[in-house]
């Protein structure tokens, strides 16, 4: 399904009936990433899976990115699809996403599950690093960047062990444009610190983070679960960045229940 958002086509799926959960994917993938959760929830939920700006088969104008502004889109894409509502799942850079969607819009946000993510703003050198990743986008293409970000978002064991994994990975990277993760690095390097925010969130929170993540290790999930008033936690076990792929039915089986908890009357 195809949307004009903002002056640009943006690409996503609604399936199932039922309170609508909405999924913001990570760098540098799309929302292919979602297909289990799709699976699992959506005879319960409606389930709206989305390629950002700049993934899959959204555009990739090539121009200044900004989670603002992929904010602004989901916004849109909420009001095309009349949900006034709607709990909100968002890994990595879709829990950046969510972030700014939560400052902008928080009327729209009924429930939020931040994965695999943090609060802070980069450090100069996460800067630096996003700065030299797309260089080395501009210059070597999408393949590159999966060579560099796959040992970042899967365990070791299942890159030795599931090769299947790998290549769904690698596919969703090297399906993206160049304009579209140069950008996207540029808004992550640019985004700010929400931990100020945090204390402000009044929504039912779930925090969820694989115990082997290593781009947003388990301290910082804590923190974000510490900061945010009654927000819960998982810890998943054998999970690296990619939580939901790497442990599908346990990520699945948390969301569930907590967008079934969200859903009951009487919830805030």
């Amino acid at each position: 399904m195809q949307a004009t958002i903002n002056g640009i086509s943006i690409a996503y799926h609604d399936q199932g009936k039922g309170p609508p959960i909405v999924f913001l994917h990570a760098f540098p993938l799309n929302r292919t990433m979602w297909a289990q959760q799709e699976a699992a929830l959506s005879s319960n939920f409606r389930v709206i899976t989305i390629d950002l700006r700049g993934h899959g088969e959204s555009d990739a104008p090539l121009w200044h990115y900004s989670l603002d502004q992929a904010a602004d889109d989901l916004r849109g894409l909420l009001d095309h699809l009349s949900i006034p509502q709607a709990v909100f799942v968002g890994l990595s850079m879709g829990g950046y996403i969510l972030l700014a969607f939560h400052r902008k819009y928080a009327d729209r946000v009924k429930g939020m599950v931040l994965a695999d993510t943090r609060a802070q703003a980069d450090t100069p050198e996460g800067k630096e690093g996003r700065f030299q990743m797309a260089q080395i986008a501009y210059k070597q293409g999408a393949s590159a960047i999966a060579d560099i970000m796959i040992p970042k978002l899967l365990s070791p064991a299942t890159i030795r062990t599931r090769p299947e994994i790998v290549q769904q990975v690698r596919t969703m990277i090297e399906g993206n444009q160049m304009s579209g993760i140069v950008g996207d690095l540029m808004a992550m390097a640019e985004r700010p610190d929400s931990v100020p925010l945090l204390k402000q969130i009044t929504c039912p929170t779930q925090i969820i983070v694989g115990d082997l993540d290593q781009a947003t290790p388990p301290s910082e999930a804590k923190l974000m679960a510490e900061q945010i008033p009654h927000a819960r936690l998982a810890i998943i076990p054998d999970a690296a960045h990619l939580a939901n792929i790497e442990q599908p039915e346990i990520f699945s089986a948390i969301v569930g229940e907590f967008a079934a908890n969200v859903a009951r009357p009487g919830t805030p």
